[in-house]
């Protein structure tokens, strides 16, 4: 097989699938993308109350990840107590259908996962 082939994955930082993927596919920033969808304009402790298993330190890191790709926009009311919403940009709401797609096929895929896991689990420790 060529080597230039798969040269373009090499390269972190130019690499989409590296680059992109890895920014939103850690635990918490798809999660945080599809309540937005559906809540349009959250405030922290909205999403923190809907993502029962994170920590607030953990949301405001994601939180600030997706803002800094302009997957979301974050807007601070000069007020008190301080007010701060969230919302997806355009870009994040183009990244819907994708996230949508992988939701409808972990969804239809999830127990073959669960069963392929234990089968694999089992042979494992027989050896």
């Amino acid at each position: 097989m060529s080597e230039n082939k798969f040269k373009k994955y090499s390269n972190a930082e130019h690499c989409p699938v590296r680059n992109v993927i890895n920014r939103i596919g850690d635990k918490w920033s798809m999660l945080v993308i599809l309540l937005l969808e559906e809540g349009e304009v959250l405030r922290f402790n909205e999403i923190y109350g809907y993502i029962e298993t994170i920590s607030q330190k953990m949301l405001a890191v994601t939180l600030k990840t997706l803002e800094a790709d302009g997957l979301i926009k974050r807007t601070a009311y000069p007020q008190i107590p301080p007010k701060v919403e969230y919302e997806l940009t355009p870009r994040g709401k183009s990244l819907l259908p994708h996230l949508h797609g992988l939701v409808k096929w972990a969804g239809n895929n999830m127990n073959d996962i669960k069963e392929s896991r234990e089968t694999f689990r089992n042979v494992v420790s027989k050896n």
